[in-house]
């Protein structure tokens, strides 16, 4: 049986999320900026019709915010986790196989649901209960590979006859929608490549479809030889139902004010560690090598510039906050220098192990954090359950450098003195 994928895309997700608890906004333009409110990451179908274009710093819009009555919002990253986990869980109950893709998109294995439905009927069932359940709006793009789930899902976007559902796995339908696709628009097909493919005269999807693939591998890669047999309907990506163990995990943020001393910048770099060890246990697993950097800003002139970075090997492999703070201040002892403006700092965690699997040394020392695995997992329930949370005191309290959100909005779902009130 010829498998069959559906990608399922929330639309305009984080600006749908600020809107989902905001009724009196339904028609109203919103953008969501970036760290820091630099510059806007998400838009909603108002905005893009008012010509606001994404990664547009907003000191350059606020004409237009104000002429239109645009809503700016901070990004809420908490807000926007929680509901793709709402929306993911929706669909692993619908579906028999689920490959998360992104925060916004997930896979879903449709193969052998024809035999007993429409697809396109299925898609709507889908869009139908995400909207009813959890109010955010989803497109759906059906076909025989990932590829052209994507181009389907795409579409699914594009032309608004379709009704936010696409099926592809007629041929026929394919090679219609290709040739109406530039090749630029293909899933994994960048800037740079599409140029080196109009070259060659590959202008449109299908195009690059009834390209050989073996001289598509030659000129270029396996990789796109790959993308070329699945625009043909080969199936050459399998779902991916467990995600794969990240290489290493980075936490940086660009500070809301420079940092000039040594004292904010421990803070700033606990609170990172501590948010990289968070992630490392949830991924289960331990590392043994971390690096830290420290820069001031390349973009700010007539100041002096300075960045460093140091890496370091625990002496075995952890994943213990305690232990990654205490190693990563001493790599800022080696590093820091005064008399600069810091602009940004960050962790890297890397070199990873499954638990258990490290055999220790004949001469290694005892650990002298007892109980390690016991207590790190209360604190991560802790601060995970929405009542409270619990910090390490080399965090600080008042956070002067913390990433400037003027316009962050409640965590409506996670924490109960936020919860919307309705009189």
């Amino acid at each position: 049986m010829k498998p069959v994928f559906a990608l399922v895309d929330c639309n305009n997700f984080y600006a749908s999320c600020e809107k989902l608890f905001r009724p009196d906004l339904k028609d109203t333009p919103v953008v969501v900026l970036s760290n820091n409110d630099g510059c806007v990451v998400a838009r909603s179908k108002e905005s893009k019709a008012l010509g606001i274009k994404m990664g547009v710093p907003i000191f350059k819009i606020q004409s237009e915010i104000k002429h239109h009555g645009i809503q700016v919002f901070s990004s809420n990253y908490t807000l926007y986790a929680d509901m793709s986990d709402r929306v993911m869980r929706t669909l692993e109950e619908m579906a028999p196989s689920v490959e998360i893709y992104s925060i916004d998109e997930a896979f879903l294995d449709l193969t052998g649901i024809q035999s007993s439905r429409a697809l396109v009927d299925f898609g709507r069932q889908v869009r139908q209960t995400i909207d009813r359940w959890i109010g955010i709006t989803v497109c759906v793009g059906i076909a025989p590979t990932k590829t052209l789930a994507k181009l389907a899902n795409h579409a699914a976007k594009q032309y608004l006859a379709t009704g936010g559902v696409v099926d592809l796995t007629s041929s026929v339908r394919q090679r219609k929608l290709l040739a109406l696709t530039p090749v630029k628009e293909i899933w994994g097909v960048g800037k740079k490549l599409s140029q080196r493919l109009q070259a060659m005269g590959i202008n449109t999807a299908l195009e690059l479809a009834d390209a050989p693939a073996k001289s598509i591998r030659q000129h270029f890669s396996v990789v796109l030889e790959r993308t070329v047999r699945e625009l043909n309907g080969e199936s050459c990506m399998g779902l991916e139902q467990v995600a794969p163990t990240k290489k290493q995990i980075i936490c940086s943020r660009s500070f809301g004010a420079r940092v000039t001393s040594c004292t904010q910048m421990r803070q700033a770099l606990c609170e990172h560690v501590t948010r990289a060890a968070e992630k490392l246990r949830k991924e289960r697993q331990n590392a043994k090598l971390l690096s830290i950097f420290i820069r001031t800003s390349p973009y700010q002139n007539n100041t002096q510039q300075y960045s460093n970075a140091l890496t370091a090997e625990l002496p075995r492999p952890s994943d213990d906050t305690r232990e990654l703070i205490q190693l990563s201040m001493r790599l800022l002892d080696r590093i820091w220098c005064d008399g600069y403006d810091y602009a940004k700092a960050g962790v890297v965690l890397s070199d990873f192990y499954d638990i258990g699997t490290v055999q220790a040394g004949l001469f290694d020392k005892p650990s002298v954090h007892t109980n390690s695995r016991q207590l790190m997992n209360v604190v991560d329930n802790i601060n995970h359950s929405g009542l409270g949370r619990v910090f390490f005191a080399r965090q600080g309290v008042q956070k002067k450098w913390a990433m400037k959100r003027e316009h962050l909005s409640p965590a409506y779902t996670t924490q109960w003195n936020e919860l919307i009130k309705v009189r």
